[in-house]
């Protein structure tokens, strides 16, 4: 198959979504970002590749993360990992292996800041507070770990609720919604 989908002009093969709508995720653009469909997406993800006691989803880290993130950044923190509901949570050692994933990733979150309104330096600004929150992770929702890991922040004291799916993907949309009203006078 041809890299240029002959019918739309866009570049690779799409993928279906939660909602029907196609995505491309080698050519992310905005008119293909639906909310409902990252916040599904994500609310079925397990982190660490389900290497955990309970199921602990992507969209719940998310949302415990834009609870303790600065104001200015919480909508950042909620949508820092939204890349992944179109191209899945891939386990960092892995991650860091494949060739070109790491770009692709970059694209779909640009794209997905410009939609939402949050700028790269604000996700820039979330980076340590995600690395934090892996030592509140690892102290709660993983099998004991026979070896320390080497990239976990200090713990910033969050409390894991492993929601059910239907639940994560309620309280993320919520958090959505409180975080994009506008601010009355």
């Amino acid at each position: 198959m041809s890299q240029l989908a002959s019918s739309d002009h866009r570049l690779g093969d799409w993928l279906q979504t939660y909602s029907g709508r196609p995505f491309w995720p080698l050519d992310p653009r905005s008119e293909d970002v639906e909310i409902q469909t990252i916040a599904h997406a994500l609310s079925l993800q397990c982190r660490y590749g389900g290497h955990c006691i309970r199921f602990y989803s992507v969209a719940e880290h998310s949302v415990l993360l834009s609870e303790v993130a600065p104001p200015p950044y919480r909508l950042a923190a909620l949508l820092h990992d939204a890349a992944e509901a179109y191209m899945v949570d891939v386990p960092r050692p892995l991650k860091l292996m494949l060739n070109g994933y790491a770009e692709a990733e970059d694209a779909i979150l640009a794209v997905i800041g410009k939609t939402f309104g949050v700028t790269p330096d604000e996700f820039a600004a979330v980076r340590e507070i995600d690395k934090a929150i892996l030592g509140d992770e690892v102290a709660q929702n993983l099998a004991p770990s026979h070896k320390p890991w080497s990239y976990i922040g200090r713990p910033l004291g969050v409390r894991l609720h492993c929601w059910s799916p239907v639940e994560a993907e309620q309280q993320f949309l919520h958090a959505f919604d409180q975080l994009t009203k506008p601010i009355s006078k």
